[in-house]
């Protein structure tokens, strides 16, 4: 009888605990804190160049959904290379987010900026970041292309 009760009491202590726990959904406060993201609305269609037909300016990709949230990139391009790539949008919802993308973000922009195409590698322990931030370049340098 006595096991029971501790058992009892052992749930309802657990079940209390799971229900107080709180999850952060303050978005503002984590968003200025990833270095590398500017915020800006967030738009599903690429930007048209800024000199028309040149294959310079800056193009901005379609933002691909990855299971935490959108990637979008956007990218400056003169004299026919990739000189900038940023990312405007980011999963930004936990401090997991920002600390992972915080990471992760710097090192994919500079593996555009070497490898001038969107063959990048991914960064280790962002893996959904990595492959949006790959599907929006992508989608950055078609419109370049254009």
């Amino acid at each position: 009888m006595r096991r029971i009760a501790i058992a009892i009491a052992a749930t309802v202590s657990i079940v209390v605990l799971l229900f107080s726990y709180r999850t952060s959904t303050n978005q503002t406060s984590v968003t200025a804190q990833v270095p590398g993201v500017v915020r800006s609305p967030s738009t599903s269609a690429p930007s048209a160049p800024s000199a028309t037909g040149s294959g310079a300016g800056t193009f901005t990709g379609e933002a691909a959904d990855t299971p935490y949230g959108p990637v979008q990139v956007e990218i400056t391009v003169a004299g026919g290379k990739i000189t900038a790539a940023r990312v405007l949008q980011v999963p930004q919802e936990s401090g997991r987010d920002v600390r992972i993308n915080s990471a992760a973000v710097p090192v994919l922009n500079q593996e555009v900026l070497q490898a001038q195409s969107a063959q990048i590698d991914t960064v280790s322990g962002a893996t959904y970041t990595s492959q949006g931030y790959v599907q929006s370049l992508q989608s950055a340098i078609d419109a370049a292309h254009r």
